[in-house]
């Protein structure tokens, strides 16, 4: 197994095998991982940008879940998959999609495997846990799982065709639970994106607003200290903390400088720092939000499916299902 080596790392990691990764030169400064394409920076190695493949990921998966006492939020199975293969940030920051990572896109493909083959669930929205098949097992064939999946795929696919053969495909299919929550949110953070940010930011303070906020004000370039606005939180009538926030309309990663640099605006104008973006935090930045005075990161992807949540802009539609009770009219 060949040895490899990241910038941000000196240990030698012996875990990962280049050869199983599948890498394919797609041309100048562009090489595909598995089933993600990466566009590589000029000074990059491929050393540098190496992420395991998605089966990778689903024994460190079931790992996670019992050493969280069998059940577990997504952030808290990722945080955890992170520690336990020793993932540094320039493996972490790598996007895949939208917002999301490919190690974040990674390991929805390993649950998703791991739940068609019976040894994980999900009784509720973002909640899994280790079934009692799951708890039997200390390790999983990985290859016995995707050789299962893949099977159930394309009988699926087969049935679908009407019986008939789906083309060979080396690549596994993408859950379409997975495919279809990327689709919307994507469109939505491309309309984002798009936004004048003086508007961007009077979205924010309409966010805010519906989340409860009063006297929200929207300061941009003329606050202090970078601040693009503020408003007063207040606790069941009770406490009151006064916020400022910033909004940072990024594609890619926000570090922790940004952060720090939050930080310093809060000491003398604020209770609490909430920092917003439309893309993510990279691992040094979500460390560095954990000091005192803590800061609250909002990423691309809580963004969203708070707009959603609120309908802001994203609406969710109930489809009516109509069955016509033949037994009801013979009876009459």
């Amino acid at each position: 197994m060949k040895k490899v080596k990241t910038k941000l790392d000196d240990e030698l990691r012996p875990e990962y095998d280049l050869k199983s990764l599948r890498v394919r030169k797609l041309g100048p400064g562009r090489k595909s991982f598995g089933t993600s394409v990466v566009r590589l920076e000029p000074d990059a190695t491929e050393e540098d940008v190496v992420v395991p493949p998605f089966d990778a990921f689903m024994n460190p998966v079931l790992q996670a879940l019992r050493e969280l006492g069998g059940s577990g939020t997504i952030e808290e199975i990722n945080n955890k998959v992170v520690e336990i293969m020793g993932l540094v940030d320039r493996q972490l920051e790598i996007l895949h999609r939208g917002t999301q990572t490919l190690v974040e896109n990674r390991l929805g493909f390993a649950r998703s495997f791991l739940k068609k083959y019976g040894l994980i669930d999900n009784p509720s929205k973002g909640i899994w846990v280790l079934t009692a098949k799951g708890k039997e097992l200390d390790e999983v064939d990985t290859r016995k799982v995707k050789r299962y999946v893949n099977a159930q795929w394309r009988e699926k696919k087969k049935n679908l065709a009407k019986g008939s053969e789906p083309e060979p495909n080396e690549i596994e299919p993408e859950p379409d639970e997975i495919e279809a929550e990327l689709s919307w949110k994507e469109d939505v953070l491309n309309s984002l994106l798009r936004m004048d940010p003086s508007a961007f930011e009077r979205l924010v303070q309409r966010l805010l607003r519906e989340s409860g906020f009063s006297q929200v004000e929207v300061t941009g370039r003329s606050g202090d200290g970078g601040i693009d606005g503020k408003g007063i939180l207040r606790l069941n009538g009770l406490l009151s903390f006064h916020v400022i926030f910033q909004c940072k309309r990024y594609k890619g990663s926000v570090s922790p400088n940004h952060v720090r640099d939050l930080r310093g605006a809060m000491v003398s104008h604020a209770d609490k720092g909430l920092l917003i973006t439309t893309g993510n935090f990279t691992t040094s930045a979500i460390r560095e939000a954990t000091r005192v005075p803590a800061i609250d990161l909002i990423d691309g992807d809580q963004l969203v499916e708070k707009l959603k949540d609120l309908a802001l802009g994203v609406h969710t539609e109930k489809v009516e299902r109509i069955t016509v009770d033949h037994d009801w009219f013979a009876g009459i």
